[in-house]
């Protein structure tokens, strides 16, 4: 298991932004489910308020793998949230809760800092259960 991607996945649960951020590169490429690819920590930072304003989630049943060579990792995972604030385009925010199955690819530098995050998740599933 790589260990930097289990301490990103602790930091999430944790709700610790700061220590999410000092497992990334500082041009982290971020690539979401929907949406524009943004570069560098302070836009993944920007992602992650703006996240946390309108979710509340918790990641559970957690496998990470690894590639032998240590530059690429993968997990999948239960995203277990709650609608806390609508977001833009999507339907409106009713503390609904859902559970959604994830996951996220990875790749790591000469150091073991994260490079590129992946997120994968079907939306039309979160958006049936919310709506």
């Amino acid at each position: 298991m790589n260990k930097t991607v289990k301490i990103y996945f602790d930091a999430f649960n944790d709700g610790d932004l700061d220590r999410m951020l000092s497992c990334l590169s500082e041009n982290v490429e971020h690539h979401v489910n929907e949406g524009n690819i943004r570069v560098g920590r302070e836009k993944f930072a920007e992602f992650c308020r703006h996240m946390n304003r309108c979710y509340a989630e918790r990641l559970t049943d957690m496998v990470i793998f690894d590639s032998p060579d240590g530059k690429r990792a993968a997990a999948e995972y239960v995203v277990n949230g709650t609608y806390l604030e609508t977001d833009n385009g999507l339907p409106e925010a009713r503390q609904q809760t859902y559970r959604i199955p994830a996951g996220s690819f990875f790749d790591l530098d000469a150091e073991g800092r994260i490079t590129r995050v992946t997120t994968r998740y079907n939306l039309n599933d979160w958006i049936a259960q919310v709506s």
